[in-house]
């Protein structure tokens, strides 16, 4: 009897672990049932008048955005809820017009837009979210609307407002690999960088920019007729000339590579010995008589948004302010400028204040800056649960009478959304929120060597599961499970990729894996 349970164990117990190995090796299909957002969008579409209807309809978003984004499932339902509302409100600045498909910032018609209600500020916003998107067709032309359909040329009001659009054009090229694309597009890059320089270029190097044209109006160091020093510009100039570079690079452009990485790195260095308070650790606006703001305003972090910053914890040290109640860290989300300042919250209300108040357009920015701190910085303090924390408080934000809402500004106390029932304020298309669930969050980066890195900024021990499903990056479809015990999806234990659904790597801790796809 006992050899007869020796032979059972030799070999029944191998034949059943293997059968267990192959069954979690490859996907039969989706991870997540696309049910997990119908309930969601159902809720949207009851609750929203649909006063503007742009090419995708209320009726028709559960097939489009079915068809276009990645399914995502947390332990969080607020947070799980608001990435699915963000993507519905997205879907409704989706134009079609004579010159392709385009996305508005605001839903209503507002009277500085331009062609087809379209405004340069949030470009670089809009491209970052759409980069997810199945379809490229959308952000492909959209891009080409900014830079080509003006007469073979830009849109006029392409400069009416700062933008990093270069750069975040070549963000989006890692992740769908379209080389020719971006290509294409090189020679529009480099006037589009030289027309600034003529236009905003300080005879320090420096380039200069009213908060107006930031989109930060009303803010306690701007200026609407000072061509002052201003952290946003500068590190979006710096981005830009970088991307420039990897593209020339691409396209065997060897002058073009060197040109622009000398022009980048000298910005680089100009905006650390010129916009860099020793004393109150922060990158500030420099005025035109030569001396730096007293405030720390929520612009201080826009240049981790591009890893502008040496990795030291010298400058690191900023990253406290979000954590100082005498800092940024309010009530309800991150302020626009330190509430320690004398002048913060004294521009009036309702007027497009940057003095204080809560923009999602900076906090998107200084979350994506944060998550380049922790994915590419050595030298901080900064934790996991600091960028959980914030992102939870963000999407918490995410209301207005018991309903999700995306608006202009908040009170930092109340949650008061600052322009009311202003039509034009409704589904507010001005930041990003998706995108920060993707490349931050569940850590999704897709690296300029070819690879692809996986490194989650959920904190260990937060979550016991949640899943990115239906990733489109570079023409493979990945899904990203983490399951802690194997039992709530029953493909495994720990955190396993799939490409094109099959198990390319498994880990039992929730740490980073880099692939090659």
């Amino acid at each position: 009897m006992r050899f007869v349970w020796m032979i059972l164990i030799v070999f029944f117990f191998p034949f059943t672990s293997c059968t267990q190995v192959k069954e979690s090796a490859e996907l039969s299909g989706s991870v997540l049932d696309s049910s997990i957002f119908f309930q969601y969008i159902h809720e949207f579409n009851e609750n929203n008048t649909e006063a503007v209807v742009n090419f995708i309809p209320d009726a028709n978003a559960k097939t489009w955005l079915g068809q276009n984004i990645p399914l995502f499932e947390c332990p969080d339902k607020e947070l799980e809820k608001i990435y699915y509302y963000r993507w519905w409100t997205f879907r409704k600045h989706l134009k079609q017009t004579p010159d392709g498909f385009v996305f508005t910032e605001f839903i209503t018609p507002v009277k500085h837009a331009g062609k087809y209600n379209t405004i340069s500020c949030a470009l670089g916003h809009h491209i970052a979210e759409g980069r997810w998107l199945m379809d490229d067709q959308y952000i492909d032309q959209y891009i080409q609307f900014w830079f080509r359909k003006n007469n073979n040329g830009p849109q006029e009001h392409i400069h009416q407002f700062s933008s990093w659009a270069p750069d975040a054009i070549y963000q989006r090229f890692l992740v769908n690999g379209d080389t020719s694309f971006v290509v294409d597009l090189l020679d529009d890059f480099i006037k589009d960088y030289e027309r600034w320089e003529h236009e905003r270029q300080l005879d320090s190097g420096l380039f200069w920019q009213h908060d107006v044209k930031d989109g930060m109006e009303e803010s306690i160091s701007g200026s609407r007729k000072q061509q002052n020093a201003r952290p946003t510009i500068n590190s979006y100039m710096y981005a830009n000339a970088l991307a420039i570079a990897e593209i020339g690079r691409l396209a065997g452009r060897d002058e073009i590579v060197s040109d622009f990485e000398q022009r980048a790195e000298h910005l680089r260095k100009w905006v650390h010995d010129k916009l860099w308070d020793s004393n109150a650790h922060f990158f500030k606006v420099r005025f035109t008589d030569g001396s730096l703001s007293d405030a720390r305003e929520e612009i201080g972090y826009i240049p981790w948004m591009f890893d502008l910053p040496y990795d030291e914890q010298l400058y690191a040290q900023a990253w406290n302010q979000i954590l100082d109640k005498q800092g940024f860290a309010a009530p309800w989300g991150l302020t626009t400028a330190e509430m320690r300042h004398p002048q913060f919250r004294t521009h009036g209300t309702g007027s497009c204040e940057w003095d204080g108040a809560i923009w999602p357009f900076a906090t998107s920015q200084t979350l994506n800056g944060l998550s380049n701190l922790l994915h590419h910085y050595k030298n901080h303090s900064m934790l996991k649960k600091h960028y959980f924390d914030a992102l939870k408080l963000y999407a918490h934000s995410h209301q207005k009478n018991g309903y999700p809402y995306i608006g202009e500004y908040q009170d930092e106390t109340t949650g008061e959304w600052l322009k009311g029932d202003n039509p034009r304020s409704i589904f507010y298309n001005h930041s990003t929120f998706c995108d920060l669930i993707i490349s931050g969050l569940v850590g999704l980066q897709a690296q300029k060597d070819g690879h692809v890195k996986i490194s989650p900024l959920v904190p260990e021990k937060q979550w016991a599961w949640f899943c990115l499903d239906n990733v489109k990056v570079r023409g493979h479809n990945l899904t990203i499970i983490w399951d802690e015990s194997g039992k709530k999806y029953e493909h495994g234990k720990g955190l396993s990729i799939y490409v094109d659904k099959k198990l390319v790597d498994r880990q039992l801790e929730l740490t980073s894996i880099t692939l090659d796809i």
